[in-house]
Parts: structure tokens; sequence; C-alpha cells
């Protein structure tokens, strides 16, 4: 794939995600009030959203597998210029079918972006040392990302306090911001991420894109064949719907305590900051955990924590309590992401991994979608808070997915019986990968 060493790819990869996750911050803290700002209602906001995750299922796979067949460098450079136009037009929406067009265009790029850095990462690694540890580096991968938005948010919060500046409104300078930072990330990206490919040329495209629907189908085979990953994959439907209660509804939750959408605004910059350093904190501590329980316990653990945080959101009354239980939450968000990344990358090998990752995020962002919607519906009809509880129950039973994988890493420590390979895990449901792809009783991440 390249002559890199583990050490240069592993920085790379920390360097471009870090890169590609410094303007979300910035974004973050400020989106759902923009909206507001511009006059939409909770309900139209959950149907542009949608609009996002309808076109994630409609070419989330497609992209993934000509990821997989074209390279991961191309399909990340388109993806970096859609956002970039994505987020410029953000800039100057002020109506419903604007913001609809920038939610559209996030589609787009959400369905070229899942995946195809992370498959490099581990196939330049494994491609350096066959031996080497990937998940290392996904859970420092986690840190990372925590870190960068939480810079990203504080200085969010620091544009917002500012005021307005000339024409553009407090809410709409970090997102000039951002639009700046996403042009850096795509010179680093294009300068950074190199991989052997077949050569390029009308030819290769054309054959390229020929394979895809065959990746398309083997990624689908890859569930038939494992029911370990067909529920790791379920998890994301009710991780998808939940994540709004803390992604979209916290910063209305947060308004609707302190009185004042600006105030809230300002106090979620710093608030977020913190919340992404304690993400960044408990993304570290996961080889901790999962040294402890195992991976697959370990998620289940953390996901009915985590629709515990939400519940205290929804119920506290003061803003302290609810940016208490927001940072717990999103402490629990950062360890759970790696560990969940962990065990899917152990049941795929490298041919195929960005299209089954593309696999889960074709679940979770139509899941995020219809979330988004009917919370926000709930939101407007009954209250705020109300929609969070029903979000928090969605958290706690993405739980469930994780049982087969629990299952199988018990069987590990088990005797060999039918039905079972040499390590006790039940071949079934193992979809053969790089260093085997049967499930460790404890993972990295």
């Amino acid at each position: 794939m390249s002559t890199l060493t583990v050490h240069q790819v592993r920085r790379r990869y920390l360097v471009l995600h870090g890169l590609r996750w410094l303007p979300v911050g910035l974004v973050i803290p400020v989106i759902i009030l923009l909206m507001q700002e511009r006059g939409l209602s909770l309900t139209q906001i959950g149907l542009a959203a949608a609009a996002q995750g309808l076109l994630v299922l409609a070419l989330e796979l497609p992209t993934g597998g000509l990821a997989d067949a074209l390279g991961r460098r191309p399909v990340l450079v388109v993806a970096a210029v859609v956002n970039l136009a994505s987020t410029g037009l953000l800039v100057v929406a002020d109506t419903f079918a604007l913001l609809v067009a920038v939610w559209a265009l996030q589609g787009v790029y959400r369905a070229l972006d899942s995946g195809p850095l992370e498959a490099w990462y581990v196939d330049a690694t494994l491609a350096a040392d066959p031996d080497a540890a990937y998940e290392k580096g996904l859970a420092q991968g986690g840190t990372v990302l925590g870190l960068c938005i939480a810079a990203g948010a504080l200085l969010s919060g620091g544009l917002v306090a500012l005021g307005p500046l000339g024409p553009v409104s407090a809410l709409t300078t970090p997102v000039v911001v951002a639009v700046a930072l996403q042009l850096v990330s795509l010179v680093a990206l294009v300068a950074l991420l190199v991989e052997t490919r077949p050569a390029a040329g009308s030819g290769a495209l054309r054959s390229s894109v020929a394979e895809v629907p065959r990746m398309v189908g083997q990624a689908f085979g890859l569930l038939r064949r494992s029911r370990v990953l067909a529920a790791l994959v379920a998890v994301e439907l009710f991780w998808g719907f939940g994540m709004v209660t803390f992604e979209t509804m916290l910063p209305v939750r947060l308004a609707e305590v302190v009185g004042d959408a600006d105030r809230a605004a300002a106090l979620l910059g710093p608030a977020s900051t913190v919340a992404w350093l304690a993400s960044a904190g408990a993304a570290a501590l996961v080889p901790l955990l999962t040294r402890r329980l195992g991976a697959p316990a370990g998620a289940v653990l953390l996901h009915v924590v985590q629709g515990v945080t939400v519940v205290g959101m929804a119920l506290l009354a003061g803003p302290v309590g609810v940016l208490v239980a927001y940072f717990l939450c999103y402490a629990v968000h950062g360890a759970a992401n790696p560990v969940y990344k962990g065990l899917v990358h152990r049941q795929v090998d490298g041919p195929h991994r960005t299209s089954v990752l593309s696999l889960t995020s074709m679940v979770a962002m139509p899941s995020a979608a219809a979330g988004g919607v009917l919370l926000g519906a709930v939101a407007d009809r009954a209250s705020v808070s109300t929609a969070m509880l029903a979000g928090a129950v969605a958290l706690a039973l993405a739980a469930v997915g994780y049982l087969p994988a629990w299952r199988a890493a018990r069987r590990t420590t088990a005797p060999a019986g039918p039905g079972a390979d040499a390590s006790g895990t039940d071949a079934a449901t193992v979809v053969p990968g790089p260093r085997g792809a049967s499930m460790p009783p404890a993972l990295r991440e």
C-alpha cells in the first residue's frame, strides 16, 4: 500500500482525523440555534436534516464500494470538496429550501467520507506490519477527535461571545471559520494520504465503478455469514436514533433552562469543550475498560449508562445539572465509539473494510434522520424533555446488539465443542479477517 512505517501511518491518520473534526467542533454548538435564528421550527429542522439521512441511505454502500474498488484517497478528496460546498452554503442559507440543500450536500459528503480514512489507516498499518495492533491508533483517534472538537467548540463559544462581525451574525461567525479550516484539511489530505493503487485513467475508473456492485454484494454477504457482524450493524439503528438527544436536543434544552438562545450558545462553546475533553479522556481509558470487562461487555454497560445520562439531561432542573449530565454522556460516548469500531473491524477483512463501515453508517444516518423528525415532533407537541426520554430508551436498547459478540467472546474462554473452532469461537459467526477475526475478550480501543 505504501512505504510508510506503522508509526508514520498512525501519525498521518491522527493528523488527518483531527483536521477533519476540528471544523465540526466549531459548528456543533451553533448549528441548531442558527437554524432557529433563521426561522425554522424543530420539526422543520428535523425534516431538513432528514435530507442527509436519505442521501446517506441511497449513496452509502455505492460510495463505500467505490472507495474499496477505486481507492480511498480520491473518494476522500471529493468528499472534502463537497463538504466545503455544504458549509459555504450554510453561511448564506436563510430559507428552509436552502437549508435542505445544505443537509443534502452533507448527506453526499457523509456517504463519501464515512469509512475510507479509517479503512486506509487499518490496511496501511497491516501492510507495514501484518502483526501490528491497529486498535491503538483507533483509540488514539477517539482521543484526537474529542480534543479537536473540544478546541473547535471553545473557539466557537468565543466567537459567539464576541457578537456580530459586521453583517455576519454571532451564530454565523463560527461557520465562516469552519470553512477556512476545511480548506486546510483538504490541503493536508492531498499531501499526507498516500496509497498504492492501479494506474489511474478513464479505463481504471470504469473498471472500478463496475466493481462497486460486486463489492456491495460481498459486504451484504458478510452480514449473512456473521451473526456477530449483523447484530453490530443493528446497534446503529438504536444508537443513531438516540444520538439526536444530545446532538440536537441538548442545545434547545439548555436554551429552555437558561431562558435565552444567545446565552445558551455562548455557554455551549465552553460546555462542548468540556464534553469533548471528557470524550477524549474516556477514549484513552478504553484499553483499561476492555481489559477488565472485555469489549462486548464493556459496550453493553456503556450504552445503558449513556441512556441514563440522557435521562439526567431531560429531567434535571438547572443548567448545572443539565450540563453535568451532558459531560457524562459525552464521556460515555467517547468510550463507546472506539469499542464499537474495534468490534466491527475484527469481523471483516481489508478488501471490504470500507463497504462494511459504510453499512454501519447507512443504518445510522437514516435512523438519526428518523430520530430528528420523530423526536423533533414530540418536542414541538409535548416537550423537549419528553423527546429526550424517548431517545434515552433507544440508546439503552442499543446494548442488545452486542450480545452475540459477548457470547462469542465468552466462548473463547470455554473448551472447544461442536460448532466451535479451536479457540472456542463459533465458526459460523466469524468472517475471516486480518490476524484472524475471532472475537478477542478484550480490544484495545
